[in-house]
């Protein structure tokens, strides 16, 4: 089932609670990112992607993931557009778009990212992507 909703900002609904964390990741808004995940988070960066791993804990996440994305690419953004929902979970297609600062080379890659929501929040993430186009990205030529 796909679905579309414009007013995301109190709504429990897992779907309102990913969109929101999109936004506050797209404000660069790492308090509202924070309030959107559970204290016991999950979240799983693909291995062979640059921050590949788990992290916990909203602080954890927002540290290793966030804030080392933003030090490393200009413009980091992860564009959703089509969002599967099937209960607690959230299938979200995306696109990340960037420039990596080292190498200014550009990277746009098609995304999947699988949330579970429990209680109005992120309790479990994982990313899937194509790492090869995202580690060519950050590898100089030479």
């Amino acid at each position: 089932m796909t679905e579309t909703r414009t007013d995301v900002t109190a709504s429990a609904a897992p779907a309102d609670v990913v969109r929101r964390q999109y936004l506050a990741s797209a404000a660069a808004d790492l308090h509202a990112l924070r309030a959107t995940l559970a204290p016991d988070v999950e979240w799983t960066e693909m291995t062979g992607f640059p921050l590949g791993g788990t992290y916990r804990t909203p602080d954890g996440v927002t540290a290793n993931v966030m804030e080392r994305l933003g030090a490393d690419w200009d413009g980091w953004a992860a564009h959703d557009d089509t969002y599967v929902i099937d209960g607690e979970n959230v299938v979200v297609l995306a696109r990340y778009t960037a420039v990596h600062r080292s190498t200014g080379k550009h990277l746009n890659a098609r995304v999947a990212h699988h949330f579970t929501v429990r209680g109005g929040l992120i309790v479990r993430f994982e990313q899937f992507v194509d790492t090869a186009l995202v580690r060519d990205a950050a590898t100089a030529d030479g």
